[in-house]
């Protein structure tokens, strides 16, 4: 492992601690770069074109958009231990979007009830409560969030198809969801429930009822953030000028790109957006340099700089069109 990580991310992330403790499951070392939770989000925009969710992990003049991709790359990368291994490839992929959508809409929902928003946000002012509030509804752009009645019934009941993969009736009981070593869906599922176990421990009662919820959280929590090394944008951006000449981080070893699959009808060379399907919709514009089984990747030039960045996401959960 010779590559370099950049994870730009902010402490109370879900996912960014999903795509944390996926490093520290690996062993990995990584530069951490913080970013602001809300908008504005100069440096991290600059380096994707637009898109602003978090986290996003950088390598050289690669950046990676989305923790399904993240995953995949930290495979690629070190591939021991497996994240998705590879008799549970289908299982461990569906369980993954299941947890990183209907799970965590209802455990967001739930977490921030009244009682939760008001222990989250109870050491800042409220000018700052409001600003997240008003950054998290401009996120959903019109989209309702689920009723707080919903939301519980709802978080409730995907606890407690957690605790039965863990516990199957009449089976034998397994430290992770699909055997005995963790894979992509125990990293999906974990994190929703860890904001609430951590970031709102006054709501963690939902726990109760399912008595090997606990225990599973605590051997996930175990494997740690791996090294984390304090960084900032400077050398951030420093890192894409370095490497904007050198081959994808996705490319095979002999440098050669994956195989293009035109689901779109729209060449390689041409000028598109891409933007998610649902939740942050800023796009990213660049030219299209990939589209390949998995993943589309567009290149753009890095602002202030002669260098040029390679912005990737998945397929599956984000949208391309022409410019």
């Amino acid at each position: 492992m010779t590559h370099a990580i950049f994870l730009h991310h902010y402490a109370a992330s879900p996912f960014a601690e999903k795509v944390r403790l996926m490093l520290g499951y690996k062993g990995l070392e990584w530069h951490s770069v913080l970013q602001p939770s809300i908008m504005p989000k100069p440096h991290l925009q600059s380096l994707t074109g637009g898109y602003r969710r978090i986290p996003v992990l950088q390598v050289g003049a690669d950046v990676v958009c989305d923790t399904a991709l993240i995953s995949d790359l930290l495979d690629r990368l070190a591939p021991k231990p497996p994240l998705v291994p590879i008799d549970a490839k289908g299982s461990a992929r569906a369980i993954a979007q299941w947890a990183d959508s209907q799970l965590f809409q209802a455990a967001m929902a739930y977490n921030f009830q009244p009682a939760g928003a008001a222990n989250f946000f109870k050491s800042v002012p409220p000018e700052t409560a409001m600003a997240f509030a008003e950054d998290r509804k401009a996120m959903r752009a019109g989209a309702p969030r689920m009723a707080p009645g919903d939301a519980t019934a709802a978080y409730r009941s995907y606890i407690r198809r957690i605790a039965a993969m863990l516990q199957p009736s009449g089976g034998a009981a397994s430290n992770f969801l699909l055997g005995n070593a963790p894979s992509l869906a125990d990293f999906a599922c974990y994190h929703p429930l860890w904001f609430t176990q951590t970031q709102v421990p006054n709501l963690a009662t939902i726990f109760d009822q399912t008595p090997a919820i606990r225990p599973w959280m605590a051997r996930m929590q175990a494997f740690g953030h791996g090294k984390m090394l304090p960084s900032d944008a400077t050398k951030s951006t420093a890192s894409v000028v370095m490497n904007t000449l050198t081959s994808s981080v996705f490319d095979a070893k002999n440098g050669k790109p994956e195989a293009f699959e035109d689901d779109h009808g729209i060449p390689l060379g041409t000028q598109v957006q891409i933007t998610a399907e649902s939740f942050g919709l800023e796009p990213s514009v660049g030219k299209l340099v990939a589209a390949t089984r998995t993943r589309l990747c567009i290149e753009r030039q890095l602002p202030g700089t002669e260098a040029s960045v390679r912005v990737h996401f998945p397929k599956v959960g984000f949208v391309l069109r022409g410019v």
